[in-house]
């Protein structure tokens, strides 16, 4: 991959004791004019690693997802931002993607999304959920911005979203206690948003929620095929629509019954 030079791209990573993680993002977006670590109180070596690697780094109380990614947006150089959590680093072929794209001139969509690709116990999952999972992370804050979702948050952008080749490496390490943990505490931010905005739950939904998305990961989106991996992947993420409407349904019975 050839470049004449850095982009006018600002690479912004949130981060929170990721010091094992940090290094190999933030090298993995070499052609990036501004790297910006937004940290919120990590107790390991993350801001001195971060600050090792060139990056910029600005302390900001946690706000959730939504609104941290946000924050940190608005504190970067450049227009263009490409998001990336800790535990992600781009492939190759997505790095020569996101060059290629600036070098035509300016790119045509407000916001692109990138084809991420999970390893979850120790696989790197091919179908499912786990890829590709098509999340948007680089867009002109100009014409797109972080939704104020405290979990599961996304990219709102003013036009269509193009799509890049290449795979967003997202190398979690976790283990599946860690990660089922993570999936109880998005659950309980999932259900109070909800509940917050007035949405309801129901026995029917709790039952056909989990049954649905088992089914459309797992055959219809080929899940199948990446062995024990990608079925408990997947049988994690229906458990997690089970908790979801079950903590909207206890939220609404508290609500009733104070």
């Amino acid at each position: 991959m050839r470049m004449t030079g850095p982009l006018p791209v600002s690479l912004v990573v949130i981060t929170r004791d990721a010091a094992t993680d940090i290094a190999e993002c933030l090298l993995s977006a070499p052609f990036c004019a501004d790297a910006l670590v937004v940290d919120s109180g990590s107790g390991d070596h993350t801001v001195e690693t971060a600050r090792r690697c060139g990056a910029r780094v600005v302390t900001h109380t946690w706000a959730g997802f939504g609104p941290q990614k946000q924050f940190a947006v608005q504190e970067a150089r450049h227009d263009w931002v490409l998001c990336l959590d800790a535990d992600e680093r781009l492939s190759p072929e997505l790095r020569e993607s996101i060059v290629t794209l600036f070098a035509a001139g300016a790119p045509p969509h407000p916001a692109y999304a990138l084809a991420r690709r999970n390893r979850f116990l120790g696989r790197w999952l091919a179908h499912g959920e786990g890829y590709p999972d098509w999340t948007t992370r680089l867009f002109d804050r100009r014409r797109a911005r972080w939704s104020d979702d405290p979990v599961h948050e996304q990219v709102l952008a003013n036009g269509p979203v193009g799509r890049l080749d290449g795979d967003l490496m997202h190398a979690s390490a976790e283990s599946i206690e860690r990660y089922i943990a993570k999936q109880n505490r998005y659950t309980t931010l999932q259900a109070d948003a909800l509940h917050a905005r007035g949405k309801r739950s129901s026995g029917f939904a709790m039952a056909a929620s989990p049954i649905a998305r088992f089914f459309r990961f797992y055959v219809l989106k080929l899940g199948f095929l990446d062995g024990a991996p990608g079925f408990a992947h997947i049988a994690i993420g229906a458990f997690a629509s089970f908790l979801k409407h079950a903590k909207l349904r206890a939220l609404e019975r508290a609500a009733r019954n104070p």
